[in-house]
């Protein structure tokens, strides 16, 4: 998700069920589902049991509204400093990974445009260059037929 999507996270938005985030207003004021990973939901709901937050699942120093942009980045600048990693990230980094790691597990493109919300396939395959790919990793089709 980008940066401005999980600061406007609504409770609500949350799917336990399908294990489903309801991404709403995203880029271009587009609505849209992503997935919600078995790991995060038990953190999630951990996170929810401690802050009781109401409206916004990341609030503000103010109730009725959402964290800042700015205070998600310094927190995880301080996370990235915390861990020792010294190569530069961001955010947005996050998204990168998540793209790039689904395209190694082989999801096909179009699931993973959708996923993040691009309107163009081109948008989506800027992620396939950072893909380490071995022809070796890929079976051929004619290796399947029952002859």
């Amino acid at each position: 998700m980008r940066l401005e999507e999980v600061c406007n996270l609504r409770i609500c938005d949350i799917d336990s069920q399908r294990m489903q985030i309801r991404v709403c207003c995203g880029k271009g004021k587009k609505d849209r589902y992503t997935i919600l990973s078995e790991r995060l939901i038990n953190m999630l709901r951990e996170y929810w049991r401690y802050y009781k937050p109401i409206n916004f699942l990341f609030e503000g120093q103010i109730n009725t509204l959402p964290i800042s942009s700015r205070t998600v980045q310094t927190v995880f600048k301080n996370c990235i400093r915390k861990t020792g990693i010294r190569k530069e990230a961001s955010f947005h980094t996050l998204r990168h990974s998540f793209a790039t790691h689904l395209l190694e597990q082989g999801v096909n493109l179009r699931i993973i445009q959708s996923l993040l919300g691009h309107s163009s396939i081109k948008t989506t395959t800027i992620y396939t260059h950072l893909v380490n790919f071995s022809p070796s990793q890929v079976k051929s089709p004619f290796d399947s037929l029952a002859l």
